[in-house]
């Protein structure tokens, strides 16, 4: 095979599980069939190693995943890689700048995941999504020197993208800042980014990023749209996450990836794109 698709990134939440955090069937179905076609799977994620290698090892991924929204690459089998922390004074004012009446602060670092207080009500979620238990800690002040993601927690959707603006701006030569959930905001490095990460991972695999498609559903996923040689986005997405892929799939419920394996990877993997051949509309829409 030449030319075309040949390694296809996927984000995790809101992509390539269900709502329930469940890994279905017809998209495992869907990851064997691109891999016998002699493609290959990675993963990008928010999520830390943790949340990510049993998927992996489930539908039998053998290369680099992207954990911390690229900060940290890791083997399938958990290996790290590579890792790029928070510098201590920059966790230290992320801290201190998501430190709002109605947002939550958390903070992961050594492979754990540490809070203030267990009555938040995302936190059952969570455990899901990093199949780790959290830490209970008075203060975070002694662990900021090892610190590889912040994340603020509100469901006051608005707030939350007032200090995504607010906090971006104070740390722009930092840290990188951006929800991975309308309810979740993210503080990793200035490299921890799904641009970089994708670039990272197309790098692992011997490709140049034209032979990389990314797939997601939030804003984070933005910056490896803007890289990847073709980009994804879930149904369910923002508007302007949907705007600003090439293509747009079913919805993550609808089990939008194995669509998009089916209807446009594998598709575009067989054929070598002739000059100025945009790609065709999906799931009803064409961006």
């Amino acid at each position: 095979m030449s030319g075309g698709i040949r390694l296809l990134v996927s984000d995790i939440d809101g992509t390539l599980v269900r709502h329930d955090k469940s890994l279905a069937e017809p998209v495992i179905a869907a990851v064997a069939r691109l891999q016998a076609a002699g493609l290959r799977l990675s993963l990008i994620s928010a999520r830390p190693p943790s949340g990510m290698c049993w998927i992996a090892e489930r539908l039998g991924l053998d290369g680099e995943i992207a954990a911390f929204n690229g900060a940290t690459i890791v083997t399938a089998d958990g290996r790290v890689i590579s890792a790029d922390r928070l510098d201590p004074a920059c966790a230290a004012r992320a801290l201190a700048l998501i430190d709002a009446p109605g947002v939550t602060p958390w903070l992961f670092a050594d492979g754990r995941w540490y809070v203030r207080t267990l009555d938040n009500p995302k936190i059952a979620r969570e455990r899901l999504a990093a199949n780790v238990e959290p830490q209970l800690v008075d203060d975070f002040s002694g662990l900021i020197a090892r610190v590889d993601k912040i994340v603020g927690v509100s469901d006051d959707h608005a707030l939350l993208a007032q200090l995504d603006d607010a906090v971006a701006a104070a740390l722009s030569t930092t840290a990188t800042v951006a929800r991975s959930q309308p309810y979740y905001l993210d503080v990793t490095t200035r490299r921890g980014n799904k641009g970089d990460g994708l670039a990272a991972l197309a790098q692992a695999a011997g490709l140049p990023l034209s032979a990389v498609a990314a797939i997601g559903d939030q804003r984070n996923d933005l910056p490896m749209f803007a890289r990847a040689g073709l980009s994804i986005a879930m149904g369910q997405g923002p508007e302007e996450v949907r705007a600003a892929a090439m293509r747009v799939t079913l919805s993550n419920e609808q089990d939008g990836v194995a669509h998009a394996i089916d209807e446009i990877v594998l598709p575009m993997a067989r054929r070598e794109p002739a000059s100025g051949d945009g790609p065709a509309s999906s799931a009803g829409e064409n961006r």
